[in-house]
C-alpha cells in the first residue's frame, strides 16, 4: 500500500520558518517533519510515498535528490570529482514527488496522484502532524468496516473543527468549530479505497475536508479509527518549538522506529 502526503500548501501560520521553505520542511530535532512522518509509516513497512507538492516544492525535490548529502558523511575529492558516501543512513524508500500546482487545494492535490495510485487502497496524511499511531492496527480497523475512507480522530486542545460520531464510530457530520473540550477531531492518517477519487471531480478547487469528505459521512461511507495517545500538528512556532523540546528531551512519543 502506498502513503499519500500533502505537502503543498502555504503554511501562514508559520510564515517565521515558511517564508524560506515549506512547511512539511521545517525540521523537528534537525530532520523535516516530513521525514518523521515518512518515518513513522516505515516502521509498519509502507515505503512506497507520494507526495503531493506546491509552495516551494523544488526544496522538497532537492531534499530527497540529495538524500546521502543530508543525511551521511561524505568525503568529496574536489580534484577527480568524486563523492563517497560514509556512514550510510539511507532509507528502504521508494518515493515521487508530484507537482500539483501552486494554489491547487487539498481535493486536487489528492486527484492529481491517482494515475499513480490506481485501483487500489492508499493511505493519505498531511505533511505536518506526527501520532504514535499504529498503522496496521489502523488498516485492520478500514479493513473491518468495508466503508470508502478511515480518518482518524483526535482530542486536542480544541484549537479546530469537530466530529459528530455514533457509537458504531461511523461520521455522522462535520462541525467547522468545536462545541467545547473533548471533541474529536479530524487528525489525518486516513486510509481511502480508490472510489475515493470519484468525489473529488471538482477541479483544483476542490477542498477535500469540504464536500468530498462531507459528502461521504452523509453516505455513511466514512468510519473514524479514535487515536487515544500522543498525536500533534506543528501549525504554529510555538507547536514547533513544542515537538523540538520532546524531541530533545528523549519524550518524543512519534518516535516508534529504533
Amino acid at each position: 500500500m502506498k502513503a499519500v502526503i500533502l505537502a503543498g500548501g502555504f503554511g501562514s501560520r508559520l510564515s517565521e520558518e515558511t517564508t524560506l521553505k515549506p512547511k512539511p520542511m521545517v525540521e523537528i530535532g534537525g530532520r523535516p517533519i516530513l521525514w518523521h512522518i515518512m518515518k513513522i509509516y516505515s516502521s509498519y513497512g509502507i515505503n512506497e510515498f507520494i507526495i503531493l507538492l506546491g509552495y516551494k516544492g523544488y526544496y522538497i525535490k532537492e531534499y530527497f535528490a540529495n538524500y546521502f548529502l543530508h543525511q551521511s558523511d561524505v568525503k568529496i575529492d574536489i580534484k577527480n570529482n568524486k563523492i563517497e558516501v560514509i556512514n550510510n543512513e539511507s532509507e528502504p524508500w521508494k518515493v515521487t514527488l508530484l507537482d500539483t500546482g501552486l494554489d491547487t487545494m487539498t481535493g486536487g492535490r489528492i486527484k492529481r496522484a491517482e494515475p499513480h495510485i490506481g485501483k487500489k487502497p492508499f493511505l493519505l496524511t498531511y505533511g505536518d502532524g506526527v501520532a504514535d499511531i499504529n498503522i496496521n492496527e489502523l488498516i485492520k480497523f478500514h479493513k473491518s468496516h468495508g466503508k470508502k475512507l478511515t480518518l482518524t480522530s483526535a482530542q486536542p486542545d480544541g484549537r479546530f473543527g469537530g466530529l459528530n460520531i455514533n457509537n458504531e464510530n461511523r461520521v455522522i457530520e462535520f462541525n467547522e468549530k468545536p462545541k467545547g473540550d473533548g471533541s474529536w477531531i479530524n487528525a489525518g492518517f486516513f486510509v481511502c479505497e480508490p472510489e475515493v477519487f470519484d468525489y473529488l471531480n471538482g477541479g483544483d478547487s476542490t477542498i477535500f475536508e469540504q464536500y468530498p469528505l462531507k459528502t461521504m459521512a452523509n453516505k455513511g461511507e466514512i468510519f473514524t479509527y479514535k487515536h487515544n495517545s500522543f498525536w500533534m500538528p506543528m501549525d504554529t512556532i510555538r507547536d514547533k518549538k513544542v515537538l523540538n523540546e520532546l524531541w530533545e528531551n528523549n519524550k518524543a512519543k512519534w518516535k516508534i522506529w529504533d
